[in-house]
């Protein structure tokens, strides 16, 4: 975290009503550092140091319009002036502390960046760029006169028990019909580099001749990190390509299928040879297409479906609650069913967009789910009467069909969660949201049962006006006379 002493600088009135611009904020602190804590001309390069640091950090870190922002602060330099000896120590101390933090965050996200990571072969790569996903980087020399392409992907934090792949898809966006080339570390300890076409999504990533030339192919695995090496002819003259990198496991000298969740499926871009520019494909779309797609589902089916059945099933328990329990449980189903089919639909979206890849269970109780919830709405249309002689039956369907459709949602929430792979807190939540409707059914169901049992007992000695004791109450023999 930047100093909170460096925020209110930034923010303050001070610098403000003086329309001071960024470097001559940082420049200022920084001189009110060196003067504050004695440091003499010799050490301006170090304060010089500092400087650039600072801006560079705030420039790409802050919002422009945030740093412009007014706070309220009577002491902007305040925080400068200590009274003692101690606190100037503490003080000191904590600006060492902080300018320390400071730096070590920038010299860590500079030393992840490709440009300052040199290759220990004798190959130079005059462009790279940082992929955004699976810890992987591409260097690049690209000669538009030839159309040669030399290139050499990494890929960091890996395990010899696992694949790397990185392939260019001349004809489309995504894995299939995409040219792989694929390397990983074999039982006997060495390297196998070879390319691969890739005509589908059930590929097993078999060797093959691609449909441009592969010249110089090779790979190293060394600290965790595994390099494919290679010089591709491409076939076409635009600077544009579409790329895709991805990672597996490894079972004996066989490669496994990759993931089909998370970084797995949002590997995949456009890369300019000859500016460097990289995007994503449509990833951010995509992602965030399953994330409402998610958030509806969790929240209809996962979550206000069975809050609906506990108030069907409790409620009623309660004279009081009579008739307010019907409509609150047709409401809050109602709600459900409605958020649930927009999430429903938005999975159909999703299965359209993406049909090489398919998660048939999810896709399966999702589809059934959707028809039980149907027939649960239509069957409301169709509920007899509580006198009527089907009502009995109507009842036990009604309850199958609700308790069914709660049960197959939470099964889904986790398939979805399991193929989203969001953050553990998420998951986490939902589950404290499911524990916090077991624990209050667990003693909802208690307590009415008790309410029910008290109210029969009290219903049977109502039908007996003198009591079960009395001499005359009911089942007490009359005394005969002789």
């Amino acid at each position: 975290m930047v100093p909170q002493k460096l925020l209110d600088v930034f923010n303050s009135k001070y610098y403000e009503k003086r329309r001071l611009t960024l470097e001559e904020r940082v420049e200022e602190v920084v001189e009110e550092f060196g003067s504050r804590y004695a440091l003499k001309a010799t050490n301006c390069g170090f304060l010089d140091q500092i400087t650039e640091l600072l801006i560079s950090y705030v420039s790409s870190t802050w919002p422009a319009e945030w740093l412009d922002q007014e706070i309220e602060r009577k002491q902007v330099l305040g925080f400068f002036g200590f009274g003692s000896s101690i606190a100037t120590m503490a003080g000191m101390l904590e600006l060492v502390l902080s300018l320390s933090v400071l730096m070590s965050m920038i010299f860590s996200t500079t030393a992840q960046s490709c440009k300052s990571y040199a290759l220990s072969s004798n190959k130079t790569f005059r462009a790279c760029n940082d992929l955004p996903y699976l810890n992987s980087y591409l260097h690049w020399n690209y000669d538009s006169s030839s159309n040669k392409l030399q290139v050499a992907y990494r890929h960091t934090g890996i395990t010899s028990s696992r694949w790397v792949a990185w392939a260019i898809n001349p004809t489309s966006t995504g894995m299939a019909g995409s040219q792989a080339l694929v390397a990983y570390q074999q039982t006997d300890g060495t390297m196998r580099a070879y390319t691969s076409p890739i005509s589908s999504y059930q590929t097993s990533l078999q060797e093959g001749k691609l449909s441009f030339d592969v010249s110089d192919l090779s790979a190293t695995l060394a600290n965790n990190e595994i390099i494919i090496f290679a010089t591709i002819g491409l076939s076409n003259t635009s600077t544009t390509v579409n790329h895709v990198w991805q990672d597996g496991a490894v079972s004996g000298n066989a490669t496994q299928v990759h993931a089909t969740s998370g970084a797995n499926v949002q590997s995949m871009g456009t890369l300019n040879l000859l500016s460097g520019e990289s995007s994503s494909t449509g990833g951010n779309d995509r992602i965030r297409k399953r994330n409402i797609h998610g958030v509806l589902n969790a929240v209809s089916w996962g979550i206000l479906m069975p809050i609906g059945a506990l108030i069907a099933r409790y409620l009623k328990a309660f004279k009081s609650a009579d008739p307010a329990w019907f409509y609150l449980h047709v409401g809050c189903q109602s709600i459900a069913y409605i958020v649930g089919v927009a999430g429903w639909g938005t999975g159909l979206k999703l299965g359209s967009e993406s049909t090489s890849i398919q998660y048939d269970a999810h896709r399966t109780i999702g589809i059934i789910l959707f028809c039980l919830g149907t027939l649960q709405v239509f069957a409301l249309l169709l509920r007899p009467k509580p006198d009527h002689k089907y009502r009995f039956y109507w009842n036990i369907y009604h309850h199958l069909v609700g308790y069914s459709v709660v049960i197959l949602s939470i099964i889904n929430i986790f398939k979805g969660f399991s193929i989203l792979n969001p953050d553990k807190k998420w998951k986490n939540a939902y589950i404290g949201v499911i524990a916090a409707l077991a624990f209050n059914a667990v003693w909802l169901e208690g307590y009415t049962w008790y309410l029910v049992v008290k109210r029969k007992r009290s219903e049977i000695a109502g039908k007996m006006p003198h009591g079960m004791n009395g001499s005359n109450g009911f089942g007490a023999r009359q005394h005969q006379g002789v």
